[in-house]
């Protein structure tokens, strides 16, 4: 997903140091964020505890936190994957390590403050361009509606927008997507603002 950021304890080139071994990793796909929950806007956190072994190969892998069941399969699945460097095995370096990885799921957090006034000055005729010729069930997925997601999930504090408003938010938005692209093929100079829910308006 273009609008994914997930932070992991394991990650890029980055070693962990478990017991007396330095983990390298060599091959940590992260997971793939399920688009239904991307969509929705939820998010949440997974903790996963994996056995490393001296060969660098991973197995015992088990969720010991996870907010949501979608983001814990996700999670589970890309870990099972992953391949270490291998090290040898001595007095000061066991055969086998155990590693516990926390991941975050969160709509992209490197949306700018100030995504609102980029999205207050967006014109239909942006939208239209962004849309294109893609069918209908992947509009929800284009730029400008990931945008807005974003920016109602990351902009706010939990005291000034609660879990389940904003995922009502994000649900009235993801509802009006085919109403907003069929108006700005209408009318290519109308502000995309005018066409969002008022109570998402009101925020932005």
């Amino acid at each position: 997903m273009r609008w994914l950021v997930l932070i992991f304890l394991l990650s890029g080139s980055v070693g962990v140091w478990a017991g007396g071994v330095l983990l390298i990793p060599e091959n940590n796909p992260r997971p793939i964020y399920p688009r239904d929950l991307f969509r929705a806007g939820i998010t949440g956190e997974v903790n996963v505890r994996l056995t490393v072994h001296a060969d660098g190969s991973v197995d015992d892998v088990s969720i010991l936190q996870s907010d949501h069941p979608g983001l814990a399969e996700a999670a589970r699945t890309a870990v099972a994957q992953w391949r270490f460097k291998p090290w040898t095995v001595g007095a000061d370096k066991p055969a086998r390590q155990e590693v516990t990885a926390p991941m975050v799921f969160r709509l992209d957090r490197n949306t700018p403050i100030d995504a609102n006034q980029w999205l207050k000055r967006l014109r239909c005729r942006d939208i239209n361009e962004a849309v294109g010729y893609i069918p209908e069930y992947a509009w929800v997925d284009s730029a400008v509606f990931g945008y807005t997601r974003a920016y109602l999930s990351n902009v706010f504090h939990a005291t000034q927008l609660s879990n389940d408003q904003r995922l009502a938010l994000i649900a009235q938005l993801n509802k009006r997507v085919p109403r907003i692209v069929r108006e700005c093929r209408a009318s290519p100079v109308r502000k995309y603002m005018s066409l969002l829910p008022e109570d998402i308006r009101t925020l932005i």
